[in-house]
């Protein structure tokens, strides 16, 4: 299979040059490298500041060179060389399936990990319909680590992420230095330039300020400028004698194309005229939307929008060393978040005459190029426009710490974090039908024998009738979190020991109202047409309440057993939670807003050993694990509700390797997941759940030599089910991508990176459970080749 645009935004400072690496090293600073990443000192997810190596959890640190390795084009596409962390990233730049361990992604978005920006999350429920946390964020040259936490610990160092917590530190001037970046695709319409600096104003007060600008058309070919935004982000601080106080500032708005399950056969091949790596349903010829509005007035989307998030966000952390061996931390953030999410899914597949039939008419003709000419025996969509309006998805959130230190070795920390998490969105959907083609489709209009027209200019319901009107809802809901926890660590001899637990308790409340059905003259023209007979809009008048409590205990325990300064083992045990929130509602709210308790909050049991190990130019961290995960989902595509329990087990193996000029680094996580309880669908029990793979794994190599840096990487799946009945499987898959830098002076770089260099194909979700009689299904497969250039300088 052949493709031509690919992969997006560039990341450029993930694809740019390694312009100052190291080139070359001797035996001695080759062992200095093995040993930097075991004792990389982590922040996330730790009672307190300590060492990988001296840890009881399974954490990661990666720099941005490293990441680089990878040349992600999306936010998520950097998550997929963490350890245990399975990142479907297809959806564009946001929107992406992130699961970590095992624990289900039965619906979509993040449910059990949190996405965190200097240690506050994003959003607090990481799988809001439309409205995911990696949405909300971006990485650019303004982040200075990415660290992750897989397993329990994670239970009681965050709400609602016990699975694990991703979290992006920003640089703060503290590295006095800056750089400034443009990436041009050169296979695909992309253009993107990075900025940041940061140096110490004065003795104690420094800052740091960055971001990006971008436009182009994306990977994929939507015939209009579909990626265009940017974001700005700053942070000042103030050191003092005994800490310091930092405060913060982010802006970002940002339109970037959003790609759901489009059309190609079971086996990945692509249907003639769409190529499944490089096509999408958005076309020019349909870029404008008319519904009504969350108040029923006529109003008009925008597919061009895409994933559009509006954030402005300010925050400070303070962090002080008082008398009597106490340290205080506070970190807050107000976010105030809107947008929209415009996209297409193509309800259904098949014969435009056939289409149009099951529409009421008697065949389809085109409407808005060569209007008027029959198309019948071509293939054609059913579509179904995701329009979303995100009205107030604002936070705030409060997360303060009192640590006590008895000596070097041991410590107690309390804790109280508070958040309010606004969820307000309408959901605007319409019905089209549109010519199975990738490079511009037409709309289509639905026709009867008689002339009679069906549809106008290719819109033939006002809602989706062909999901019985499920999709017009309006809801305006917040969710209070209230958590108080403590923590405990000591050292006893060559025995770290660690315990810690959290108490989250909650309200929701608020309204949420369906469709309803109403004739509306939408285009104004005095005449009501067939499609203007039934325009769905909102039941406003029988909104229905939201007002129920919830709460939850988490605990976690682990020992890390130091036997030498190169070998450690550690073991943990814990339990932890994640509240429900706007995916309980139109069915498991009950007429008088509360919920059932077991509805309420999913629980999960989880149970680590591990191992670390360095030798003098290798090292590798491996963990054991199980854990048993109770799920309340909905998903929204195939209006399906989920009441079930999961097994995990498997082993994750993380390891580095130096050798002169060569980094090498890669992990691998085999996982065997079972159903273990379906209260819905107990015919699933056994089987094993959607998209998890046996075996999925991250390979990286960087040469360094004396002008720059090359660099290529594997990253990889075993084949997996595409839905809970284990009938459609897909293949499993290996991506390539590489890339090459050179240094034309002292601090200007050129580099070239490319990411899937054979075009492989790679399904990681479908909509189909089985192979339909047609063979077409609708997937969602990693884009094919995309090659960039990027042109950095580096200055102090």
């Amino acid at each position: 299979m052949t493709t031509h645009h690919t992969p997006l935004y560039l990341i450029s400072a993930l694809a740019l040059a390694v312009s100052q690496g190291v080139h070359a090293q001797d035996e001695q600073e080759t062992k200095v490298q093995a040993n930097q990443g075991l004792e990389t000192i982590v922040v996330t997810g730790v009672p307190r500041r300590t060492t990988i190596m001296a840890s009881s959890s399974s954490v990661s640190s990666l720099s941005l060179e490293q990441v680089e390795v990878s040349t992600p084009r999306s936010t998520a596409e950097a998550f997929r060389i963490i350890p245990g962390v399975r990142a479907e990233s297809t959806g564009g730049e946001g929107n992406a399936n992130i699961a970590v361990r095992g624990l289900p992604v039965a619906s979509g978005g993040a449910k059990f990990l949190q996405l965190q920006e200097d240690g506050l999350p994003v959003m607090q429920f990481g799988d809001v319909a439309f409205g995911n946390a990696d949405i909300f964020m971006r990485l650019d040259n303004t982040v200075q680590t990415i660290e992750s936490i897989r397993g329990g610990s994670a239970s009681t160092s965050a709400s609602n992420a016990p699975g694990g917590i991703i979290n992006f530190i920003s640089k703060n001037g503290e590295n006095e230095s800056g750089s400034v970046s443009s990436t041009v695709g050169l296979d695909y319409d992309s253009v993107r330039t990075d900025f940041e600096y940061g140096t110490y104003l004065t003795d104690s007060v420094r800052f740091h300020v960055g971001g990006f600008v971008r436009q182009g058309e994306g990977p994929r070919e939507t015939g209009y400028t579909s990626n265009k935004g940017g974001q700005i982000k700053a942070n000042l601080t103030k050191d003092f004698e005994n800490g310091y106080v930092r405060l913060y500032y982010k802006h970002l708005d940002d339109k970037s194309v959003g790609y759901l399950p489009m059309p190609m056969y079971s086996n990945g091949d692509s249907i003639a005229g769409f190529d499944a790596q490089s096509d999408t349903p958005h076309s020019a010829l349909f870029t404008k939307t008319v519904r009504l509005n969350g108040e029923n007035q006529i109003s008009n989307g925008d597919l061009r929008d895409g994933m559009n998030p509006n954030v402005d966000a300010v925050g400070f952390e303070a962090v002080f060393d008082l008398d009597n061996d106490w340290r205080i931390e506070n970190r807050f953030r107000k976010s105030s978040i809107s947008g929209n999410f415009n996209s297409l899914i193509p309800a259904e597949v098949g014969s435009a005459s056939s289409i149009a039939q099951s529409i009421g008419g008697a065949g389809a003709t085109l409407s808005n190029a060569n209007t008027g000419e029959a198309f019948n025996d071509e293939l054609a969509m059913r579509i179904h426009t995701f329009d979303v309006t995100l009205n107030d998805f604002g936070s705030i959130v409060n997360d303060f710490k009192l640590t006590k230190s008895f000596s070097d070795n041991t410590s107690l920390t309390f804790g109280y974090f508070a958040s309010t998490q606004n969820i307000a969105m309408s959901w605007l959907w319409n019905s089209y039908l549109m010519e199975l083609k990738g490079d511009n489709a037409a709309l289509l209009n639905v026709t009867a024998a008689d002339g009679t027209e069906y549809s106008e200019n290719g819109l033939y319901a006002y809602g989706t009738p062909y999901w019985g009107n499920c999709c017009q809802r309006d809801y305006d809901t917040e969710y209070d979190t209230r958590a108080p926890y403590v923590a405990f660590s000591t050292k006893l001899g060559d025995v770290s020991i660690d315990a810690s637990a959290r108490y989250d308790s909650g309200e929701a409340r608020g309204n949420y109202a369906g469709a309803v059905t109403s004739t509306v003259d939408m285009n104004r023209d005095g005449t009501i047409s067939i499609p203007e007979q039934n325009v769905a809009g909102i039941d406003i008048a029988n909104a229905s309440p939201v007002n129920y409590d919830w709460s939850y205990s988490s605990y976690s325990v682990g020992a890390n057993y130091q036997i030498d300064p190169s070998l450690a083992t550690f073991a943990r045990i814990s339990k932890g939670g994640r509240a429900n929130a706007d995916r309980l509602l139109f069915g498991k709210v009950r007429s008088d807003g509360s919920v059932a308790d077991e509805d309420a909050v999913d629980e999960v049991n989880q149970f680590e050993i591990g191992v670390k190990k360095r030798f003098d130019s290798f090292s590798v961290f491996a963990t054991a694990f199980y854990a048993e995960t109770e799920e309340q989902n909905f998903e929204a595509t195939s209006q399906t509700f989920f009441d079930r329990e999961y097994e995990a087990k498997g082993i994750e193996v993380e390891s580095t390797y130096f050798m002169d000029a060569w980094d090498f680094r890669g992990n691998f996580t085999w996982t065997d997941a079972e159903i273990a309880k379906d209260a819905l669908t107990p015919e699933v029990v056994g089987n094993t759940p959607r998209r998890q793979a046996d075996l999925i794994y991250s390979l990286m190599a960087r040469y360094s030599y004396d002008k720059g840096a090359a660099g290529v990487s594997f990253i990889g799946t075993t084949d997996a089910y595409a839905q809970d009945n284990n009938d459609l499987k897909f293949d499993g898959y290996t991506q390539v991508n590489a890339f090459v830098s050179y240094d034309l002076s002292e601090n200007l770089n050129l580099a070239l990176n490319v990411n899937n260099l054979f075009d492989t194909v790679g399904i990681t979700e479908a909509e189909e459970g089985s192979v339909p009689e047609n063979d077409i299904i609708r997937a969602r497969t990693i884009n094919g080749r995309t090659t960039s250039v990027t042109l950095k300088y580096a200055f102090n």
